[in-house]
């Protein structure tokens, strides 16, 4: 049996649905042009989300801006949202696809946190672990968070961390490593060639929020000797597949970059 909709909910939902990507105000005409509904239509669904605190109208322009009855839903979602329990279902397929194990971490007060792993069929005995901090400039997920940041941000992280070196490989130099951020920035993905662990290969790419701002990375990890070039493909397409999903169920959209 199909699905049942409701039009005039459908409608409303339209409207709302115009303040992800429009002006942060909008008129009765405006609104009706974009949702192709007669301005009677259309403001008899204003009046209503108006009424129940989902739309304000400013008195001076007469045009509508999103009420704080959205502020009030938005909070109660981010206390019930839970980034692990989301994200499991798509790190195990992941972990099924790559047989590889994978990595989910948050930046949270200037620190990379390790809150997810979940170990391919081969488990690896690597430098991470849940609750443990990730290196920031020389991790996958460490420099595709990083390189998502504004400069100043860089800049301030980069004088504020320890850029330890962990193997020959580990770049401690701070304008080498702004020059390879601005690499993962135009690939959309950062990779770990040994930079932390001898034979250890990463690829990381950066999850944001509904503010296009980033606030984590996933990750596949694996003995570099089982990193070919087409495996390599592959495990990069399905990370970057993987984060933009996270990213999407977050509210990110791919116009509001946080740069």
């Amino acid at each position: 049996m199909a699905e049942r909709f409701i039009q005039s909910i459908e409608r409303a939902a339209d409207v709302l649905e115009l303040f992800l990507t429009a002006n942060q105000e909008l008129s009765v005409k405006e609104i009706s042009e974009k949702v192709g509904l007669s301005k009677s239509t259309v403001h008899g669904i204003i009046k209503t989300l108006e009424f129940r605190g989902y739309l304000k109208q400013n008195p001076d322009d007469l045009k509508y801006k999103l009420g704080m009855k959205l502020f009030e839903l938005g909070n109660r979602v981010s206390s019930q949202f839970d980034l692990g329990e989301m994200t499991r279902p798509i790190i195990r397929k992941l972990v099924d696809e790559l047989k590889e194990t994978v990595h989910l971490v948050v930046f949270e007060r200037d620190e990379v946190i390790y809150v997810e792993k979940m170990d391919g069929p081969r488990a690896l005995r690597i430098y991470s672990q849940i609750g443990k901090r990730a290196p920031i400039h020389c991790t996958g997920v460490g420099k595709s968070i990083l390189a998502f940041q504004e400069e100043k941000e860089i800049e301030r992280l980069l004088s504020n961390a320890d850029i330890k070196q962990f193997t020959n490989y580990t770049m401690t130099d701070k304008e080498l490593i702004k020059k390879h951020l601005q690499t993962i920035r135009e690939r959309g993905y950062a990779i770990d060639d040994e930079e932390i662990e001898l034979g250890l290969k990463c690829v990381a790419a950066p999850i944001f929020n509904h503010h296009g701002k980033v606030i984590g990375s996933i990750s596949c990890a694996s003995p570099k000797m089982r990193l070919d070039d087409s495996k390599l493909s592959k495990v990069i397409t399905e990370i970057k597949q993987a984060a933009t999903e996270i990213s999407e169920g977050l509210g990110y959209q791919h116009n509001n970059v946080y740069m």
